[in-house]
C-alpha cells in the first residue's frame, strides 16, 4: 500500500512539473492552475521554477522506491518516508498560504500522507 500511494504521490508531482515547467503557456493550464488565464507578468518565470521544485521533490521517493527493490530497504524507506513528508508538508504550506487551494491541498498532500501513514503503522 505505501509502494502505490508513494508511486501516485510521484506521479502528481511529475505532472505538476509538467505543467508548471512546459504548458503553462496554455491558457487552460493557467485557468487549470490559477483559475484563470493570463496571469501577472512574472508568473511564468516563477511556474517554469515551482515545476523543477515539484520535479526535485518528486525524485526523492522515486529514488526510496528504487532502492528498496535493488535490495537497499532501509535506505529506500528512509527516501521514500521523508519525501513523502515533504510532499505532504508542502500541501499544508500551499492550503495555509491561500485556503482557495485546499483541493490542490489534497492532490499534493493526500497520497503521501496515505504513503506515510501505511509506512509508519
Amino acid at each position: 500500500m505505501t509502494q502505490v500511494f508513494a508511486i501516485v504521490a510521484v506521479l502528481f508531482h511529475v505532472v505538476a512539473f509538467v505543467l508548471e515547467s512546459f504548458l503553462f503557456g496554455r491558457p487552460a493550464v493557467q485557468t487549470f492552475l490559477l483559475g484563470r488565464p493570463e496571469p501577472a507578468p512574472g508568473v511564468r518565470l516563477w511556474a517554469f521554477n515551482q515545476g523543477f521544485y515539484n520535479l526535485f521533490l518528486a525524485a526523492g521517493p522515486a529514488a526510496g522506491l528504487v532502492a528498496y527493490h535493488a535490495g537497499h530497504e532501509s535506505v529506500g524507506r528512509a527516501l521514500v518516508v521523508y519525501g513523502c513528508a515533504f510532499m505532504a508538508g508542502c500541501g499544508v504550506v500551499l492550503f495555509v498560504s491561500d485556503r482557495r487551494l485546499w483541493r490542490s491541498m489534497i492532490g499534493q498532500s493526500g497520497p503521501p500522507l496515505v504513503a506515510l501513514v501505511t509506512a509508519l503503522v
